[in-house]
């Protein structure tokens, strides 16, 4: 739900250019060697980003197809923005994003754990990545995706960055499942930061080819630390920003390792070129990096969905990692149970009670839905 802020693999200064590297210095070939000695390095080159346009796209329609099952004017009360029909959003007690009720987002493949372990529901793991709980959150993350996104898929392609985005918000469902288990969840949160520990990883794992590195890694640091530190605030899923964070970190030493620049030059250089020296393609440390990161990602999904599909609550094993999520103070609580109320009614007349905090209230109604109802409800209990 936090707005990620613009940062790249290329914070440090690389060496490389574009698609292109440096000439070894020596006597150059003729000026048509050369540009076809450049045309051939595939290793650096820049993709056309097409498939990061293609998730926003893809969630804002869905945002949209939300908004039309959630048929505010039908289901509720009041609406914000009636003037919009169907599309017009939740009230602002009942949900200050701007946007579908929780019964709407349920609908649509929100994230409910009771629904993923008593009735077998797994894909709710991966269609909540999808959805959004209003035009607010929605409009944090897709500018975020586009800045981070875009820049990444230039520089790797669209299968590497493809898989680091849904396999980081799988991880990203996998923990908040694990840990908040009385509350639906949406957003592509997970999968934005599982972007964010991708470039975190392969900054480390090329580390050798990037100049004012120190520097790059510092800032990209802060970054990181800034957009977690957001996830403390209410009704902010930061486990799921933790699980895709991390996801994403081991997936950036598996998918994004780039070749040395000695091999690089050695396999493209055009004739008329010195030989040189054997150079390995990767380091042995990028080779360590990568195996361990891919043990410890399968044995982490694999362990995670085998306690969620168990029913197992992380909470009753680690009784202060509920701070990492919301951290209670004196401006607001952490209380995220879900709300109830007790209603009576004589003739056209309803009285809520609402169990939480036993607030009532008295409408005037007429044959009311159970949606109107539970709107109601959800506006009296906050």
């Amino acid at each position: 739900m936090a707005a990620i802020s613009d940062t790249a693999p290329m914070l440090g200064q690389s060496r490389r250019s574009g698609k292109t590297i440096h000439p070894v210095s020596v006597e150059s070939p003729s000026p048509a060697a050369a540009a076809a000695a450049y045309r051939e390095v595939k290793h650096f080159k820049k993709w056309f980003p097409w498939l990061i346009p293609t998730f926003v796209v893809a969630n804002v329609v869905m945002f949209g197809i939300s908004m039309y099952v959630n048929n505010c004017p039908k289901n509720s009360i009041s609406c914000v923005a009636r003037f919009l029909g169907r599309f017009s959003f939740q009230p602002f007690k009942e949900n200050p994003l701007l946007g579908p009720s929780s019964s709407a987002l349920l609908k649509m493949g929100a994230l409910d754990v009771s629904k993923v372990v008593d009735k077998h529901q797994g894909w709710r793991l991966i269609t909540c990545m999808w959805l959004h709980g209003g035009v607010f959150h929605l409009l944090a993350n897709m500018l975020s995706l586009i800045v981070i996104g875009i820049r990444l898929e230039q520089e790797f392609g669209f299968v590497r960055v493809g898989l680091l985005y849904l396999i980081s918000g799988l991880g990203g469902s996998l923990l908040s499942a694990l840990f908040i288990q009385s509350n639906i969840s949406v957003g592509a949160s997970g999968a934005l930061f599982g972007l964010l520990g991708g470039m975190l990883a392969e900054l480390i794992v090329n580390w050798t080819i990037y100049a004012n590195k120190v520097a790059a890694l510092f800032t990209l640091v802060i970054i990181i630390a800034i957009n977690l530190a957001v996830g403390i605030l209410p009704h902010v899923d930061n486990f799921a920003h933790i699980g895709g964070f991390f996801s994403g970190f081991l997936l950036g030493f598996i998918f994004l390792i780039r070749p040395q620049f000695g091999w690089v030059n050695r396999r493209y250089s055009p004739a008329g070129y010195p030989s040189q020296s054997p150079s390995p393609k990767f380091k042995t440390y990028q080779y360590v990096l990568w195996v361990l990161s891919l043990i410890l990602l399968v044995v982490g999904l694999t362990v995670g969905m085998v306690l969620l599909l168990r029913g197992v609550d992380l909470n009753d094993h680690c009784s202060w990692c509920h701070y990492l999520s919301c951290v209670p103070t004196s401006k607001w609580n952490c209380n995220t149970e879900p709300v109830s109320c007790q209603a009576e009614s004589l003739g056209n007349q309803y009285t809520l009670t609402c169990s939480n905090n036993g607030r009532n209230s008295t409408y005037s109604l007429f044959n009311p839905s159970q949606s109107q109802i539970q709107g109601l409800c959800v506006q009296l209990c906050r």
